[in-house]
């Protein structure tokens, strides 16, 4: 098994002569703006340990666990697995979960990046794009198995919101600050491309609310159900376009998708843990992931009720911020730099994996279970996901950027974000009344 970069020089050896045969490893936006949040480890340390053994896991610990900047949050973990094991207040399991997602999401993302050292740019590539959002979808499925739709809906509208207004309106304000006396430029092919997707997957979801408001209850037709089917329907048409959207950028045109503005020693990192290594990093990472998101899912409806806040603005708006703060922290750094194609690829490329990936797939699944999981938002929500996606798309329409166009978009989040605060709408008996895997009796 291969290991840490100090323990083992020969696994550079294989790697430069991987990359050699394959070209060079895709490093997505996400990958690059997570990057930031890592810190480089001293090989030193280990390697003065005797036994060959040790020092390799205590150099894989080094690598993985305290090789970012996050890792104060990693107590976080434990915690909540104790809180739930002596039967705490739920809303003190909530908030320790959620912690401890933040440095798991951004551990994936340097994982994903380790392995596709090794896999080649095709597939790394699409490793990278499909473990992009992995946080928000593990937590989507585990809402919709406890068949808890309105917290599924919710939480991946918010990470479509957050990135479209928060992460991409952050980013061009402080890039728009921090260089006040020189234009900043990006690549408008990227945004257009973003663009065209999220527009169609906003007239997917637009459909079955209209159809539901264009057929007459009196006509006899079974609107729910009619509903539910087209609601598969567009998520098959999302899902292909998807699918067309990974071919387009991994492979017939990738160069629009590759910053020109690389990171100024990228031409010289190297994987430092070994394939498998990284493969079994990525596993258990997963499997607590899927723990903490059950613990997430679970308890939601008590700290919503303990806290005085509606189920709608922590779904929508504090678990896509604190499940993806690494990455968003990057973004916020390359627009400081004025590498705006890096932020861009970041806001609208995780935007377009929700929209056009992680919805029409919780819809497929639903499908499978026979859960009556549809794309129909409701109007409010479908109102404010319209309005955002026309406005971010008119934003970057020119391939220019100020401070002004960041101003803008977080004011729009500002605006969302306090509809949903006052937007107390309880949650159905049906749903709420699921068993979780949490003791319901737990107080709060």
């Amino acid at each position: 098994m291969e290991f840490s970069e100090g323990s083992n020089k020969s696994l550079m050896d294989k790697e430069t002569c991987c990359n050699n045969n394959n070209g060079v490893t895709i490093r997505t936006a996400q990958n690059m703006s997570s990057s930031f949040m890592r810190k480089k480890s001293d090989p030193i340390l280990v390697s003065t340990i005797r036994f060959r053994i040790l020092r390799e896991l205590l150099a894989n610990l080094q690598e993985v666990i305290l090789g970012t900047k996050l890792a104060v949050l990693f107590p976080a973990i434990p915690l909540a697995i104790v809180a739930d094991f002596y039967k705490f207040g739920r809303p003190w399991i909530f908030a320790l979960s959620l912690l401890g997602l933040t440095p798991l999401a951004e551990r994936v993302s340097f994982l994903t990046e380790q392995i596709a050292y090794f896999t080649g740019p095709t597939v790394g590539g699409l490793l990278n794009a499909t473990c992009g959002n992995a946080t928000e979808l593990i937590i989507a499925l585990f809402a919709l198995y406890r068949n808890k739709i309105h917290v599924l809906k919710y939480s991946l509208m918010g990470s479509i919101l957050s990135n479209l207004l928060l992460v991409l309106g952050t980013s061009l304000l402080c890039g728009g600050l921090a260089n006040l006396k020189r234009e900043q430029r990006y690549d408008r092919k990227q945004a257009d491309v973003n663009s065209g997707l999220l527009l169609l997957g906003l007239l997917c979801h637009m459909l079955p609310l209209m159809f539901k408001y264009a057929v007459k209850p009196e006509t006899g037709v079974s609107i729910a159900e009619y509903t539910l089917e087209l609601s598969r329907a567009s998520s098959v048409v999302m899902l292909v376009a998807y699918i067309g959207y990974i071919v387009f950028q991994l492979k017939t045109h990738r160069q629009i998708f590759e910053s020109q503005e690389e990171v100024e020693d990228e031409d010289e990192e190297k994987a430092v843990i070994g394939f498998w290594s990284g493969f079994s990093w990525l596993v258990g990472m997963t499997l607590i992931i899927a723990l903490l998101s059950e613990y997430v899912v679970g308890t939601i409806e008590a700290a919503s009720e303990t806290w005085g806040i509606s189920i709608s603005f922590i779904s929508i708006i504090l678990i896509p911020i604190v499940g993806n703060a690494a990455e968003h922290a990057g973004a916020i750094i390359f627009a400081f730099k004025n590498k705006l194609d890096i932020s861009l690829g970041v806001a609208l490329g995780s935007a377009t994996q929700i929209s056009m990936f992680a919805v029409p797939l919780c819809v497929v699944v639903g499908w499978i279970m026979r859960i009556k999981m549809d794309l129909d938002f409701n109007l409010l929500e479908t109102g404010c996901l319209a309005l955002t996606i026309l406005v971010v798309a008119f934003t970057l329409q020119d391939g220019t950027s100020h401070y002004m166009k960041g101003v803008v978009l977080c004011l729009c989040y500002a605006a969302i974000s306090a509809c949903f605060f006052v937007h107390k709408i309880p949650a159905p008996l049906d749903q709420t009344n699921v068993k979780s895997g949490l003791n319901p009796s737990l107080s709060a």
